[in-house]
């Protein structure tokens, strides 16, 4: 197809739902793009129709030769996107880019049960560390985001995010009293240093894109221990998972403390996976003030591995106290 042929199309990319674009940027391809379906059914990538083909030709060459950052944030017509660069065995080079909503979801869009809802939000008055798990593609962001205005529109106080990039767009006053900042982590730079910056802005609430190195880590837990409320996402299979990953990073770090560090300022972890039917959480609150709490204990004692048991029991228990939440 030729960028004549492109040229004469009228399809605007906006207009098109989709969730990831990818686009070949060192010479004329044709791009492809994939749904936000969550079976497995109808998630494949297909071709993108003709007609949108010429944004995806001017997305193209905007980018070509002009990507400092592999992975950054990127805007077109209005819309945003997460960018990931990747230079193939073949040489070709692609990027495949992951549409970012304009709008930060209120927490209850979010489709979580109303008594989920109602404990997510009470975690907004308590200190320590939110862990939201689950794969590439399942919301954490969203949900971590959607916690962070939620806390702020209700509570008020100064809430910041580090991230890399920046993804939705919260920046400036929230409700009466909120107010959010906003930090872009440079690409060569550890990310225990703007967390340590952001502990001098006396913030309520961080939010920390993604645990990335183990001096990260640490900061992480040294702030969620010292006052503040911190949410941070983890890829992992599970909760238990996210926990010792967190865990072991923190450890290169900060030695065998980090256990106990980890297991005073746990305050929720969350394991989030979207389907077809909407998000499905598995869940862990911890007992506010009580260090003696089972969950706590188990950490400290470096037997995350058992923490599965509670996790149903507590869920099997939040179920009964709300017959009407739908349970999977």
């Amino acid at each position: 197809m030729s960028l004549t042929d492109l040229s004469a199309s009228t399809g605007k990319l906006r207009d098109l739902p989709f969730m990831d674009l990818y686009v070949r940027i060192d010479k004329q391809d044709l791009a492809r793009y994939r749904v936000a379906a969550r079976d497995y059914t109808n998630n494949w990538t297909r071709v993108l129709p003709s007609e949108y083909q010429d944004d995806a030709s001017r997305i193209a060459m905007d980018l070509r030769g002009k990507i400092e950052n592999p992975d950054s944030a990127y805007e077109y017509d209005g819309m945003r996107f997460r960018l990931s660069f990747q230079r193939l065995a073949n040489l070709q080079e692609w990027v495949i880019l992951r549409k970012i909503s304009s709008r930060v979801p209120k927490l209850e869009e979010l489709s979580f049960a109303p008594h989920i809802c109602t404990h997510l939000r009470r975690l907004g008055l308590r200190d320590g560390l939110v862990v939201i798990s689950g794969a590439t593609g399942h919301g954490k962001t969203t949900s971590s985001f959607a916690l962070l205005a939620d806390y702020l529109q209700n509570n008020g106080g100064v809430g910041i995010t580090v991230e890399d990039p920046v993804e939705f767009i919260l920046d400036g006053p929230i409700g009466d009293h909120g107010y959010c900042y906003q930090v872009q982590v440079d690409s060569n730079e550890d990310w225990s240093t703007p967390l340590k910056r952001t502990l001098r802005w006396t913030p309520r609430y961080i939010m920390v894109g993604e645990v990335r190195s183990p001096r990260a880590a640490e900061q992480i837990l040294r702030a969620a221990s010292t006052g503040h409320l911190v949410i941070t996402t983890i890829h992992a299979g599970s909760i238990e998972e996210s926990l010792m990953g967190l865990m072991h990073l923190a450890e290169q770090s900060m030695g065998n403390s980090a256990n106990y560090i980890l297991a005073q300022g746990l305050t929720a972890a969350i394991h989030q996976t979207l389907g077809a039917s909407g998000p499905f959480l598995r869940y862990i609150f911890t007992e506010e003030g009580n260090n003696g709490d089972p969950v706590r204990a188990l950490i400290r004692e470096n037997r995350i591995g058992m923490i599965n048991s509670y996790i149903d029991k507590q869920i099997a228990r939040m179920n009964t106290l709300h017959p009407s939440a739908q349970k999977r």
